[in-house]
């Protein structure tokens, strides 16, 4: 019989290392086949929640943010593109940094139409891959077709403020538990795995957690 296991995977829209994490997380699962059988639930994290609507710069503000220079943020980047690779994840070119905020509004709605997964993939693909502004509701109702969802139903919970309080609850309970960098992978809601692992990381973890 499949073990069973429940991942939380609490994360941001605009985190790279959330999009290498959970690629390799997949991977890894894809790895155990049968042997398990796992359902994954996308939490809300936002790692620039002051940021304007407008965003602003990437290398700006992640230089002020982190207090890096341009040539240690260019590394940075490029460190990140190589893992993006090693687990099948383009990272193209992303000139600005956005707020999230609605975004995850709709991740939420997302999980009860049962499309959660194919919305988050589809989102980190439209902010890392294409460079879009995932803040805009525009792009946010396309992504949300593209993942399957209904277009128009889409538009008025982006436009009705819907799932806001519920969004801010989860990220104050995520505060609440400590989790203050993401990704944060909470399996069985006991076992915590942080940051954006190696498949064969999360492939370890997952056999002991599991007990195979």
């Amino acid at each position: 019989m499949a073990a069973q296991l429940k991942i939380d995977f609490i994360s941001d829209v605009s985190c790279p290392w959330c999009a290498i994490g959970l690629a390799s997380l997949e991977h890894a699962l894809d790895r155990l086949g049968d042997e398990v059988s796992a359902q994954i639930h996308f939490q809300p994290f936002e790692l620039n929640p002051q940021m304007p609507a407008v965003g602003r710069n990437t290398v700006d503000y992640l230089a002020e943010k982190y207090g890096r220079t341009p040539e240690q943020l260019k590394q940075n980047s490029d460190a990140i593109r190589a893992r993006g690779a090693e687990v099948g994840f383009v990272f193209g070119g992303r000139e600005r940094v956005y707020n999230t905020f609605d975004a995850h509004r709709l991740l939420h709605w997302a999980g009860l139409e049962g499309r959660q997964i194919q919305l988050k993939h589809a989102l980190l693909e439209a902010y890392f891959t294409d460079g879009k502004d995932v803040s805009a509701h525009d792009v946010l109702v396309q992504v949300a077709s593209q993942a399957g969802l209904d277009a128009q139903q889409a538009q008025e919970v982006l436009a009705s403020g819907a799932y806001a309080d519920e969004v801010r609850e989860q990220e104050q309970q995520q505060h609440k538990q400590g989790i203050n960098s993401v990704p944060a992978i909470i399996i069985n809601d006991r076992h915590l795995i942080q940051g954006g692992q190696t498949v064969e990381v999360f492939e370890q973890a997952l056999r002991e957690i599991s007990g195979i």
